[in-house]
């Protein structure tokens, strides 16, 4: 393992966050290796860690000034032996090769634990919608897709949203791709629900993060109910973590965006939550505005001077992080356990850091790893291509009891591929063993390709 890994390393030695997410699997699936040499022989690890593809293009657009822009585009097809690659755009100043192929990679794994047939990418730009007109949202769209719209189709590799990238910006791409193609097929998911949309897929990630934290309390008999819950983030992942905890009982008690974070110790109720999703959604505004309205509650700007994260030093049960990549350090990890937090179930992708996670799994504390926790958004995007190929539409209530039964599925694989490999409780272990084993036998199945 340790020489597979050290060729990727050598190969990209900038790309920290892809190397970061490769380390985690491969130190998981060592034991499974030495059990089926079969996998070393054909080259597994080297296979699965290097994309299919990889697409680099330049993006140019105009602003409402006239003025004209250039950035940079990516798709990433990481792995297709399960199915059509599938994983989201994301359009964020923070976009790099690094990121997007890290991603891509756990969006492999994610996928193979759905059950659904499904392969991984990911892709996206450098380019900020925040700020920007809705023209000028839309003409970058166009520029985008009339390269994209060359690599994907719905039998092929299929988009979703992701940061920056929600129902508007898919309306945009998808209303492009429609008229360049001439075809109306299901080549995005995330689309609005009149037009070839699926009910719950705007809240699939938040509620199966807490379907899955569910799943994890039930092994010790205990449910979400009264159970004081941190969630970060403000974007359709927090906010629908929020609205599952609240159904299920429990209580939140902070929101966060890039600027800071509030704490309202009284907890934020459903009108509450409405008011923040007002802000986020409507307004497109920052969370600092939730003390406007509830002045008991705090807001705590961001400090980069800090080695920590406030957000994560408040005593509670459980913490649903729902941001972004690495936003628990180990003295945030610490700072939790301190606190009292025994549940961590991973809203965003990769959201901490290995010595955290180190920590989170020495102290056998229930902690879902986000290609397992949050797999519920990509589980309906799936659910959303299945009703396109049908020409059907499922009910909210049909489309929610399957994300259950999915999230149930994801849990109790996790649970079965752990024991099986001597690491009984180990998510991340579970986790990164079944999505593997599942991708690893497909690619033997069809040979040297």
């Amino acid at each position: 393992m340790s020489n597979s890994y050290d060729k990727i390393a050598s190969r990209d030695p900038n790309e920290k966050e892809f190397l970061q997410a490769v380390h985690e699997v491969f130190e998981s699936v060592k034991i499974v290796l030495d059990r089926n040499p079969e996998y070393r022989k054909a080259s597994i690890l080297e296979r699965i860690a290097e994309p299919e593809r990889i697409i680099t293009f330049r993006v140019p657009w105009m602003d409402d000034r006239g003025d004209i822009h250039v950035n940079r585009g990516f798709r990433i097809e990481m792995n297709s032996a399960i199915g059509p690659y599938k994983g989201g755009l994301r359009f964020h100043p923070s976009v790099t090769l690094s990121i997007l192929k890290f991603l891509a990679f756990e969006q492999v794994f994610k996928n193979a634990l759905t059950t659904l047939p499904m392969g991984g990418g990911k892709g996206g730009s450098d380019f900020d919608p925040k700020g920007k007109s809705d023209a000028e949202v839309m003409r970058f769209c166009q520029s985008f897709m009339l390269e994209l719209q060359r690599h994907i189709g719905h039998n092929t590799d299929v988009p979703a949203g992701d940061i920056g990238v929600g129902g508007r910006e898919i309306g945009y791409l998808f209303g492009t791709y429609k008229r360049i193609r001439n075809e109306f097929t299901g080549v995005l998911t995330g689309k609005s629900l009149n037009w070839g949309g699926s009910l719950i897929r705007p809240e699939a990630t938040g509620y199966g993060s807490v379907y899955f934290a569910s799943e994890m309390l039930a092994t010790r008999n205990e449910t979400l109910k009264e159970k004081t819950c941190i969630i970060s983030g403000s974007g359709n992942v927090a906010q629908f973590t929020a609205e599952k905890i609240l159904e299920l009982g429990g209580k939140v008690i902070t929101f966060s965006d890039s600027s800071g974070y509030i704490y309202d110790e009284a907890g934020i109720t459903r009108e509450k939550l409405k008011y923040i999703m007002m802000i986020k959604n409507i307004k497109r505004g920052r969370i600092s505005e939730y003390t406007d309205k509830y002045p008991d509650a705090v807001y705590t700007p961001l400090d980069s001077s800090l080695d920590y994260n406030p957000i994560w030093d408040h005593k509670a049960d459980c913490a649903f992080p729902s941001a972004t990549q690495n936003e628990i350090n180990l003295k945030d990890a610490e700072n939790l356990i301190k606190n009292g937090v025994y549940v961590v179930s991973e809203g965003a992708n990769m959201p901490t850091m290995p010595d955290g996670v180190d920590l989170f799994i020495d102290k056998k504390i229930l902690y879902g790893p986000g290609k397992a926790a949050n797999a519920g958004g990509v589980s309906v995007s799936g659910l959303e291509m299945s009703q396109n190929s049908m020409r059907i539409k499922w009910s909210r209530e049909e489309v929610d009891n399957r994300l259950q039964q999915i999230m149930r599925r994801i849990h109790r694989a996790c649970i079965d591929a752990a024991e099986e490999y001597g690491t009984p409780g180990n998510y991340v272990n579970g986790a990164n063993i079944a999505g593997f084993v599942k991708v690893a036998d497909a690619m033997l199945d069809q040979g040297l390709v």
